[in-house]
């Protein structure tokens, strides 16, 4: 079954934990809507390779349109999270126990949503005391699977890793 998978981005997100998954996602039939303040506007990654259109604006969705949410790292969550949109939109998806892949920096959004207390995850390593702080089991591990809901990485070289965790997910 083909799922509708949210994607919270901005610019100077990073690029490949962006378009790899983003990838991976559409090959296996799955349907991704980006999301920001401004539909149709144009969003560039820190790398300056990738730049991705907004799909919709943040007050034009609701959690239940989607299946999953795609958080990518870089700077883009710690911009998103500091507009209370973003970061009730992701608690909901937590609350929901709808599936949610957050890589790098993504989970960023979740420690605002404290969406992490007794939660497994990873993250970039230098949010990994945040993440403790946040009430999370932190693991140093190329991928993190909580309660078949969470997917967490921590960088750029544990995409294939993540991308096959995500797609296992999306199967169910």
């Amino acid at each position: 079954m083909n799922k509708k998978i949210a994607v919270l981005i901005t610019d100077m997100f990073e690029d490949i934990e962006y378009t790899e998954p983003a990838k991976a996602y559409e090959e296996a039939g799955h349907e991704l809507i980006t999301i920001e303040k401004e539909a149709g506007k144009t969003v560039t990654g820190k790398q300056g390779n990738a730049k991705v259109t907004i799909d919709k604006s943040i007050d034009d969705v609701t959690v239940s349109q989607f299946d999953a949410l795609l958080l990518p790292g870089g700077f883009s969550p710690d911009l998103l999270r500091e507009d209370d949109r973003f970061v009730k939109f992701t608690k909901e998806f937590m609350d929901t126990k709808k599936p949610v892949f957050a890589i790098c920096h993504g989970p960023q959004l979740l420690i605002s949503a404290k969406s992490l207390e007794g939660r497994d995850a990873t993250g970039y390593k230098s949010i990994q005391t945040d993440l403790e702080y946040a009430g999370a089991n932190v693991h140093d591990k190329e991928v993190v699977v909580c309660q078949n809901q969470l997917v967490t990485s921590r960088k750029p070289d544990d995409i294939p890793a993540f991308n096959r965790e995500s797609l296992k997910l999306l199967a169910v």
